[in-house]
């Protein structure tokens, strides 16, 4: 852990935000670089029903775009002198995340939780359990 950068996946929520600021201590404690990552799901489409004026793919890039821009806001806001790299992947958030973890071979991901419990964990994907269930380096999960 101590030699590889920190992975910090964003969903650019407060809680996201909050987790970040424990990647940017873990970073700064071990003077490693760290990596924030932003997931983009894959719109779906089904040109049959002509809900979309866009395409699946233009939407994608959309999505990217504003993304980028919370990127750079959100960079602008950091304190910390250390190499800071950005990526947007897009895909499934688990499998994105684990395969920008194994790619970079990051010594750690920090990831946050948003904590939901009940109907509500049911019903939402839970990507930091998932995370932090399969991914080969440690996981600090944040709420």
């Amino acid at each position: 852990m101590r030699n590889g950068q920190i992975l910090c996946p964003t969903d650019f929520s407060e809680t996201a935000s909050h987790a970040l600021s424990y990647a940017i201590e873990m970073a700064n404690l071990y003077q490693v670089g760290f990596r924030l990552l932003h997931v983009v799901e894959q719109p779906m489409g089904d040109e049959n029903f002509q809900i979309l004026a866009i395409t699946p793919e233009e939407l994608a890039q959309s999505m990217e775009d504003a993304a980028a821009e919370k990127m750079k806001s959100l960079l602008a806001k950091l304190d910390s002198n250390l190499p800071i790299e950005t990526m947007i992947r897009r895909g499934d958030a688990v499998t994105e995340i684990l395969a920008e973890a194994e790619e970079s071979h990051v010594g750690m991901i920090v990831i946050a939780s948003h904590g939901r419990k009940g109907l509500s964990h049911f019903l939402h994907t839970n990507v930091a359990e998932a995370v932090a269930n399969r991914a080969k380096c440690p996981v600090l999960v944040v709420k």
